[in-house]
């Protein structure tokens, strides 16, 4: 369905019954992201499956400042109200998984349980976040300059994606017309606006989460394991899982130890029930 939210058209994926389940895809992605999980999470949860601002079929607007994680985050708050929903559970992968600690941040009471594959809470300095927008800028311009197909061929050749040139080539190449179908300017607004560098750092404010989270990380993601290690140093209630095989991308290269787990964690009590080792990736 198309939903207008603060004079934005967002395109929305509704399906399932059970407690909400909020689902945010990673840049240059859209809702199909999470349709291989449609069958098993819809058991268990009311799945609300938006494109983020700037992709897939929602709009692209000109102005900057509507792709700012918070502003996105804002949108998500006025999303729920619109489809009347108190609460939710909320799980992000990549930038996905930014904008929705951010939303868990801004709208604590709104959110029971927080799942973050390869995310992180932002850069800790200024000098990090100026390197950073530059580097974001630039690739904007190429994105504009260049065209989506050659920004596409640019993107799936960095380092954090190499693990996923061992994936069997029908899904390598649907994720790639995926890619494609994104626009230009939306994408390029999205790395100025809500990139790493664009984004305030969460770091200090992570020890004021009061609900469950769930780290995923692949151990081949070295970078975002030691994100990861740090990010539940600071949280309360936070379990970590690093899941074997893996690179950044878990939900695609492992997709059924991802979905097992995700499905896990979700029906886990909220108290005294079980928990997740973080260091096995088993119950205790």
């Amino acid at each position: 369905m198309q939903l207008k939210i603060n004079d934005i058209g967002y395109h929305v994926e509704l399906c399932g019954e059970g407690f909400p389940l909020l689902l945010l895809h990673g840049f240059t992605g859209d809702y199909s992201t999470w349709t291989p999980f449609y069958p098993s999470w819809s058991r268990h949860s009311k799945l609300i499956i938006p494109d983020i601002i700037g992709h897939g079929s929602s709009e692209s607007p000109e102005d900057i400042n509507r792709y700012k994680v918070e502003a996105a985050a804002r949108d998500l708050n006025i999303l729920l109200n619109t489809l009347e929903i108190e609460q939710i559970d909320l799980l992000g992968y990549s930038m996905g998984g930014r904008l929705a600690l951010t939303f868990a941040i801004l709208y604590p009471d709104r959110v029971r349980k927080l799942l973050l594959e390869s995310a992180s809470p932002g850069l800790m300095t200024e000098e990090e976040r100026m390197q950073r927008r530059m580097k974001d800028g630039e690739l904007a311009n190429f994105i504009i300059d260049e065209g989506i197909q050659s920004f596409v061929d640019y993107w799936e050749g960095i380092p954090l994606f190499s693990t996923m040139k061992n994936l069997p080539t029908p899904i390598q190449e649907g994720i790639r017309e995926q890619r494609l179908s994104n626009n230009a300017n939306g994408l390029a607004n999205s790395l100025l606006g809500m990139g790493t560098g664009s984004q305030p750092s969460w770091w200090e404010k992570l020890s004021l989460l009061d609900c469950e989270v769930l780290l995923l990380t692949g151990n081949k993601d070295e970078k975002f394991c030691k994100i990861a290690e740090k990010m539940q140093k600071k949280m309360k209630k936070a379990s970590w899982i690093v899941i074997n095989d893996s690179g950044h991308a878990i939900h695609v290269e492992q997709k059924e130890k991802f979905d097992t787990i995700v499905s896990d964690f979700l029906s886990a009590k909220n108290e005294g029930g079980d928990c997740f080792d973080s260091r096995m990736g088993s119950r205790t």
